[in-house]
């Protein structure tokens, strides 16, 4: 199935449909350097451009919508000004193209917040409308520990909406997965890294009290401006695109090289992208931003496996049922290759 990718950022749903047995077949993303990033890894058509001036006619053909509309407008660590905020808006902008385009399935990834937004008012109004666009829809909120095996608390909303109510009916989220994984299998604690992830008296106003409260090698530490913060659960703290901004934003470790950041490629591995995945030379600002904009992997991996088979599991039924027809020689789909989703 052909998949369109909006906001694409670096290309982290893109990958995890791709690795599910999608076809991502054209992007979109405004951020120039999230698009160097997105380019250094993928082949499919990348557009960088404001989506307010994508036409719906212009992108190719397509069977899925993924996209993980900005989430700053509805999260606890932005403003949360909601639909108020012009990002918050961006919904809208999926919507004028869905309505145009009417793709079989749409994926959406947001921050849990968007759920208790207004009193859960935004989230009832993104269902209204894709539900009045002709959707059944499905929504849950996983968390990167218990549905991705990764020890990152991230906790997210992922809506899944289908044209085709057969569908709809057989799709169900993945079930939790037992956490086997640990922090050291993201992060290097034996290797020496760049200079300038390191915290020291000379660079660090604050280095007294980071050398004060970081003791352990086990888990991981944040500067909260005045304190420091200890990670007790041996998990990553929920990583943001607020690590661009400052470093006192990028979860510390303590090494036995000294107290240090975690490397943009250490917060890649925690969102799951594989180590093959290539991160271009540019400002760590960036792709601290990017890994913190971006998506777990296994977890939208697994929720694409599941929309995978409770589409071929319709898709057979229809073939069943069509064999036992003298006409089912009409059935086929020119989009698909099989019997139409939505029929």
């Amino acid at each position: 199935m052909k998949v369109a990718s909006f906001f694409a950022g670096v290309g982290g749903i893109d990958l995890a449909f791709e690795q599910a047995g999608f076809n991502v077949v054209w992007a979109n993303e405004i951020d120039e350097n999230a698009s160097r990033t997105y380019r250094a890894n993928f082949h499919s058509e990348l557009l960088t451009e404001d989506i307010h001036r994508v036409e719906a006619a212009s992108i190719p053909d397509f069977d899925v919508m993924v996209g993980g509309f900005p989430c700053q407008a509805f999260s606890v660590a932005g403003y949360r000004k909601g639909f108020e905020d012009d990002r918050g808006n961006l919904f809208f902008e999926l919507e004028r193209i869905f309505k145009k385009r009417k793709p079989e399935i749409i994926f959406l990834e947001n921050v849990k917040n968007l759920t208790s937004h207004d009193h859960g008012n935004t989230f009832r109004v993104i269902l209204k409308h894709l539900k009045e666009a002709g959707y059944h829809v499905k929504e849950k909120v996983l968390n990167a520990c218990d549905y991705g095996n990764l020890p990152q608390n991230r906790e997210r909303i992922y809506i899944v909406a289908f044209r085709s109510r057969a569908v709809c009916k057989e799709f169900e989220f993945p079930e939790p997965v037992e956490l086997t994984s640990k922090l050291a299998d993201f992060i290097d604690f034996e290797t020496e890294q760049d200079s300038r992830l390191y915290y020291t008296a000379e660079k660090c106003p604050f280095y007294r009290e980071l050398e004060k409260c970081i003791k352990s090698e086990d888990t991981l530490y944040q500067w909260r401006r005045v304190y420091v913060r200890e990670n007790k659960n041996n998990m990553c703290p929920t990583l943001t695109a607020n690590m661009g901004t400052g470093g006192h934003n990028v979860p510390l470790v303590k090494t036995k090289f000294g107290i240090r950041k975690l490397s943009p490629r250490e917060c890649f591995n925690l969102m799951g992208y594989p180590a093959d995945y290539c991160l271009p030379d540019m400002a760590f600002s960036h792709l601290y931003k990017q890994a913190g904009n971006s998506v777990v992997i296994p977890v939208i991996r697994r929720i694409a496996e599941e929309i995978l088979r409770a589409v071929h599991r319709v898709q057979k039924s229809k073939l069943g049922a069509s064999s036992s027809s003298p006409c089912n020689s009409s059935r086929k789909s020119s989009k698909t290759g099989n019997v139409p989703l939505s029929a």
